[in-house]
Order: structure tokens, then C-alpha cells, then sequence
């Protein structure tokens, strides 16, 4: 770290993680809302596409003048190559920010055992107090192997301080006394489950330090690398338009950004993703109607006015991806 972030100290942070679809960004909006006028709050967000929404979405509702500072880094897990991406991503971060907090949002397909040898590093132990880590849950997945039988899903329960059920509004009879028994076997000792809707989660359950012991990760090899300049980054070509895919951990993303000077029809859009049968979807899109970020998950879409963004952008993650997708897209304008 340079000398500008040599009195950075002790910087309170939390990890907060889970699943594709479960809330993590609606849980880290909601805990916005509690950060006291007088501080400055950092995220540092990750996502397993290459295009990059999440950073859209949080800074179409709240900007630097609220002093809510966002980083993000696209392209799959934090902590690929050593953890460069994430290392030069959260000092950046931690430089112009300057935190009295940092929450810190791997991708839901993401390995946060990685991300938590990373934070406890000697390189790290002195600027960053790691808080209580959060991972969110669907209760109602546990009875689906590709979540029981996928290896992220089960480290995000065992790193767990705190495992929030959430969604609870949409649960039926037995899911959450199935979660308590699934975070009693695969966390740990002291791990507590609690349940929330809309990802509304107490800041009280953010406080305290994280008891997780500091262990050796197990490193993992994806099929994705960064030698060319990510997508999310690239300048604009004459087309108007940036595709980009990624795939890893048994699903494929793929994601467009288009020039803010292609507007789209809020109608259409909306025709077109509710019938779109897909694991994950996040979008920003500049309409006739005005700016509106989009979530799209198996409970349905929902639709949110932004106050600004530069560019449309769409992602989406699914075991397989529809080849006309980008057609119907374009029939959107």
C-alpha cells in the first residue's frame, strides 16, 4: 500500500456472501441506509460475468456525495491470480475512500475461503479488522444438489459467523428448521442462523470481530483468464456494443453493454426477461421512460428507478445460454 494509505487503520469489514439469487446486493443496500451521515463507507463488489452490473446498481442509488465509495471486479473470483484483481481493486479502494467501513460482496459462485486468506494477510492484518462474515441462504435450496453438492455453497456455509435464511416470506413448512440442521452440521460451532425478508438484516449482526480461524485455502483453476483487458472496461466501439462471456463452477455468463445513446423500451425489456428461464440476471438499461436496474431470479423480476448510469448493461448466468438472446435484445430499441 502507498504511503497515502499508510494511516489506514483497523478498517472494520465485513464479508458478505451466498449463493446466485439470494440477495446479497439488496442486504448491502439495505445496510446503507443504517451508515451514520459523518462516515465513509467502501464496497467492494465482485461478479462471476465479465460486463460488470452490480456497480451500476449501487451507484445509480447512492454516489460519492453520500460518501458511499464503489469498486468493482468482474470476471469470476476475487482471488484468481493470487488475488491481484482484488489486491489492486480494494487498495484503490481503500486510498480514495479513505473507510470508516468496507463491505466487501464476492460473486456468488466465488470461493470466500480465498477472499478471507487474502483480508488475513500480513499485507492486510494491520489496515483491515475483519468483522463478522454474513452468508445469506435460501432455505428452500436445500433441497437441490446443485447447491448441496456445490463446493462454494458449502464454504460459504462454513465460514459463516452468521447464516441469514433468508426470503423467509416464501418459505413453507420445515425450510427453516432444515437450514438450522444444515448450518449445525457443515458450519461451525458457533455459527448463528437467523432469517430475514428483502435481505433486511440488523447492522447488529454485523458487529463484532469474525471468530474464523485463519486457514490455508484450497486453491482452485478456472478456465478464464485476464491477459486482454476486461470487458467491463473496454472502450466503446463504433458498433455501440460489447459482448462478453465467462464460465466456471458449472455455469455460463454472458453479458452485453451498449453506448448510452441506445435507448431502450422499458416494455419490451420487460416482456422479454420475464419469460427468460435463467439461474441469475442483473441489467441497467437507459428507456424511453427513464433509467431502471433489473433482478432477475427464479422468484420473478424486479424492476427498480436509478438516478443515473453511464451505459445500458445486462448480464445473466445459466447452465446453458440462448444463442438468440442478443437478437431479442437488440429488438428492444
Amino acid at each position: 500500500m502507498g504511503s497515502e494509505n499508510e494511516q489506514i487503520v483497523g478498517v472494520p469489514t465485513n464479508i458478505i456472501t451466498g449463493f446466485l439469487g439470494v440477495g446479497k446486493t439488496s442486504a448491502i443496500l439495505n445496510l446503507l441506509k443504517t451508515k451514520p451521515d459523518d462516515e465513509r463507507w467502501a464496497v467492494l463488489v465482485n461478479e462471476f460475468g465479465e460486463i460488470g452490473v452490480d456497480g451500476s446498481l449501487f451507484q445509480g442509488q447512492k454516489s460519492e456525495g453520500q460518501q458511499v465509495f464503489i469498486r468493482e471486479v468482474p470476471g469470476g473470483c476475487m482471488c484468481c491470480s493470487a488475488g491481484l484483481p482484488m489486491q489492486i481493486a480494494l487498495n484503490q479502494l481503500l486510498s480514495e475512500a479513505k473507510p470508516d467501513r468496507l463491505l466487501i460482496e464476492p460473486t456468488g459462485l466465488g470461493h470466500p475461503k480465498e477472499v478471507l486468506e487474502v483480508l488475513s494477510s500480513e499485507h492486510y492484518r494491520k489496515v483491515l479488522s475483519l468483522q463478522k462474515s454474513i452468508t445469506l441462504v435460501d432455505a428452500r435450496k436445500l433441497s437441490d444438489v446443485r447447491y448441496t453438492e456445490h463446493d462454494t455453497f458449502n464454504q460459504q456455509v462454513a465460514i459463516a459467523d452468521t447464516v441469514v435464511g433468508n426470503k423467509l416470506d416464501l418459505y413453507q413448512d420445515g425450510d427453516k428448521e432444515n437450514l438450522e440442521a444444515y448450518v449445525a452440521k457443515f458450519g461451525r460451532p458457533n455459527t448463528q442462523v437467523i432469517f430475514a425478508q428483502h435481505g433486511d438484516i440488523p447492522f447488529s449482526e454485523f458487529e463484532g470481530k469474525t471468530s474464523i480461524d485463519e486457514q490455508p485455502a484450497h486453491h482452485h483453476h478456472h478456465h478464464h483468464g485476464h491477459s486482454k483487458p476486461l470487458a467491463s472496461e473496454a472502450p466503446m466501439p463504433e458498433s455501440g456494443m460489447i459482448k462478453a462471456m465467462n464460465e466456471g463452477e458449472g455455469f455460463q455468463s454472458v453479458g452485453w453493454r451498449f453506448s448510452p445513446d441506445k435507448v431502450f423500451s422499458r416494455q419490451k425489456l420487460i416482456v422479454l426477461m420475464v419469460e427468460l428461464k435463467v439461474e441469475r440476471l442483473k441489467a441497467v438499461f437507459i428507456t424511453e421512460s427513464g433509467i431502471f436496474g433489473y433482478n432477475l431470479t427464479p422468484d420473478g423480476l424486479t424492476e427498480l428507478e436509478l438516478d443515473d448510469c453511464a451505459e445500458s448493461r445486462i448480464e445473466l448466468i445459466s447452465d446453458t445460454i440462448d444463442d438468440t438472446l442478443e437478437a431479442q435484445l437488440l429488438n428492444c430499441m
